[in-house]
């Protein structure tokens, strides 16, 4: 009996990657807000010490009082790797105090978890150091899917092809995925938007792009005519929706669509 008592006490938590959509606090999920009131400790990212969390923000918009046992995990911007490693692996460390303690620990995420987010990395270093520890994903809203819904447009409408990305695969790539998908969704947007808008101006595409900046948020902007944001610092939670109703599209097969031939095919 006291061996069984004693594997009870030390059993090790879960952690949960936590998504709560992109900002509007009602679409929070039904799961991941009966977690929210559970027994689970918080852990929020920042990216610096002293900083908000936006994450953190969209739960106290919600109406959530934050517990005295919530903490913060830095991550920095920075594409260092070994700076990286050594937040990931320090973040993760911090977490597993608690889960080899019995307690679960519930890490919230603007957006969705298993999108683009600092959740992967972090749970791939707790399962390093602790291949017992289970892991679990909260689904979420993403930001491009609440900006499609606010802006009434179809991310892709029956056979249409959607490609995702960071902007920061450059101007070549998204001018080359253009040809090869009907609609783009551009994340990130920030350091290369005059870029954009010039490859769009040249695409004739312009009249077929939107801009959203902080959806859900209070702060949310949408732009139809991206020509009047020329020349401006946009935040960093912006993104694009870009459709191309020029696309040669090949014939469908078996309901999806062969590929246009190009020239040099082989037939």
């Amino acid at each position: 009996m006291n061996s069984e008592m004693n594997a009870a006490m030390t059993a090790t938590g879960c952690l949960y990657g936590l998504s709560l959509g992109p900002g509007e606090p009602g679409l929070i999920t039904r799961r991941a807000w009966e977690l929210l009131q559970g027994t689970g400790v918080w852990a929020y990212p920042v990216r610096k010490w002293d900083g908000d969390s936006f994450a953190l923000d969209i739960v106290q918009r919600a109406g959530l009082a934050v517990p005295e046992t919530a903490f913060p995990l830095c991550f920095p911007m920075t594409h260092n790797p070994e700076v990286l490693a050594k937040h990931w692996l320090a973040a993760a460390q911090t977490v597993l105090e608690h889960l080899t303690q019995g307690r679960d620990v519930c890490f919230l995420v603007e957006g969705d978890a298993s999108t683009y987010s600092t959740f992967g990395h972090l749970a791939r270093t707790v399962s390093a150091l602790d291949p017992a520890v289970h892991v679990e994903v909260i689904a979420g809203v993403t930001s491009y899917q609440a900006a499609a819904a606010h802006l009434g447009v179809a991310l892709a409408d029956a056979d249409d092809t959607l490609a995702i990305l960071p902007a920061g695969y450059g101007i070549h790539t998204i001018d080359h995925l253009l040809d090869e998908f009907d609609a783009l969704v551009l994340l990130k947007v920030k350091p290369l938007l005059d870029d954009i808008i010039a490859l769009l101006a040249r695409r004739g595409l312009l009249e077929h792009a939107r801009f959203v900046e902080k959806v859900g948020c209070p702060e949310e902007r949408t732009v139809h005519d991206l020509s009047q944001i020329r020349g401006e610092t946009v935040n960093y939670l912006s993104l694009l929706l870009v459709h191309n109703p020029h696309r040669a599209k090949g014939e469908p097969l078996r309901g999806c669509r062969k590929k246009p031939p190009r020239e040099g095919d082989v037939a």
